[in-house]
């Protein structure tokens, strides 16, 4: 009998991931880690075990992860007090310790050869994983849609809709596509090392368009440049690093980072996702 385990189980994307996992296998055999545990017994399916899942605590995280054969790896947030990069290798090694036998990791587009410096603690993570010699898929999920909440909402309140990717291109879908297709993966009998995982492509003035039908609301939409960009996220508030992080954001999309195009995920899912339109509905 396979045990599987997913960490980051409170977040959003852990909590879809579970949900799926658990209509896919027994949730006796599951496992859900998270830093807060406590949290995690009041959101996870019954009959799912919680163990203590802390990046930063390898000892800890070695014991939960014994026992464990399939584990889905969500990649930690940046900026943190201990390093993406730290957090992750401790995970690698605990799994690697505890005799994890496959890890599925949320990773990024084209991880290896992405020029964005986004990627890099993604990329390091991929080759840990392998130079660790445990079986492996890398799911490298595009854009979500919800990363473009407050532009898409203040849009649809009256301001402008502000962007400096130029024509550049991303695969927006909702994150809980991502979330189903990661535990799809991780029941499969025969998975593939990578997946590039993305909606349908698409540049800011199509996402602009499809706000508008979406919410029937018209609004002006201003493509500038990075600098007045990132002066435009000072004025409304954020601090430097913040704003220079946003606009990173931006750079990427426009340099082509996120443009590999693919229908891995709607292979996994099997089923065309909505319309950029119709997803953009559930989030207005």
């Amino acid at each position: 009998m396979t045990t599987y385990a997913i960490t980051g189980a409170t977040g959003k994307f852990g909590q879809v991931a579970l949900k799926t996992l658990a209509s896919l296998v027994s949730t006796s055999n599951i496992i859900a880690l998270a830093r807060n545990t406590e949290k995690a017994e009041e959101l996870v399916p019954a009959g799912v075990t919680v163990r203590k899942g802390d990046y930063t605590d390898q000892t800890s995280l070695t014991a939960s992860l014994t026992g464990v054969d399939k584990l889905l790896f969500i990649s930690s947030q940046p900026g943190a007090e201990v390093s993406r990069e730290q957090q992750h290798a401790n995970v690698v090694v605990a799994a690697k310790d505890a005799g994890v036998k496959y890890i599925a990791y949320t990773s990024f587009p084209d991880a290896p050869h992405a020029t964005t410096p986004l990627a890099l603690d993604h990329a390091f993570t991929e080759k840990a994983i392998s130079d660790a010699g445990i079986a492996h898929s890398f799911l490298r999920n595009n854009w979500y849609l919800e990363n473009e909440l407050g532009t898409i909402k203040g849009a649809v309140a009256g301001q402008p809709f502000v962007y400096s990717a130029a024509d550049g291109k991303a695969g927006w879908a909702l994150e809980a596509y991502y979330a189903e297709a990661a535990a799809r993966v991780l029941v499969a009998d025969n998975a593939k090392d990578i997946y590039e995982f993305s909606g349908s492509f698409a540049t800011y003035a199509d996402l602009a368009s499809a706000t508008k039908s979406a919410s029937g609301k018209n609004f002006d939409v201003l493509a500038i440049d990075d600098p007045a960009y990132t002066a435009g996220l000072k004025d409304a508030g954020l601090d430097d690093d913040t704003a220079a992080l946003v606009t990173m954001f931006q750079t990427l999309i426009r340099d082509g980072n996120l443009d590999v195009p693919s229908t891995d995920l709607v292979d996994v899912l099997g089923h065309p996702l909505p319309e950029l339109r119709d997803q953009l509905k559930t989030i207005i």
